[in-house]
């Protein structure tokens, strides 16, 4: 293995790392790390921050969608939509970025 092939299987990823937030422009952040550092241990608390608001809120969605329970206002229903996107778009966000970081079963057993 060459010496950056050998840094990316030590550090459990083949390039940066995608952070759990974005620019002022809205651009993707990108950070290049061992995965030990603040910065990610900051990125790995924000993405279970994430995800736990996601479930928070779609265990409010559930509640207040169920049958007989009393109908929301259209401004309700238009926030509740406005939050779950939010939610999606952070869940998909981590997904993508633990993606990267799992190696590529092709190329670990090419390795081995």
């Amino acid at each position: 293995m060459r010496r950056r092939e050998l840094y990316d299987a030590a550090s459990g990823g083949g390039g940066p790392r995608l952070l759990p937030w974005t620019s002022p422009e809205g651009k993707p952040c990108y950070l290049s790390t061992d995965g030990r550092g603040y910065l990610s241990t900051l990125a790995d608390s924000i993405e279970t921050v994430q995800l736990g608001m996601g479930q928070e809120l779609l265990e409010y969605a559930r509640d207040t969608t169920a049958p007989g329970t009393k109908t929301l206002s259209a401004t309700e229903y238009r926030w509740l939509a406005r939050r779950l996107t939010e939610a999606l778009t952070d869940a998909l966000r981590v997904a993508e970025s633990r993606g990267q970081r799992i190696p590529d079963q092709e190329e670990a057993t090419e390795d081995a």
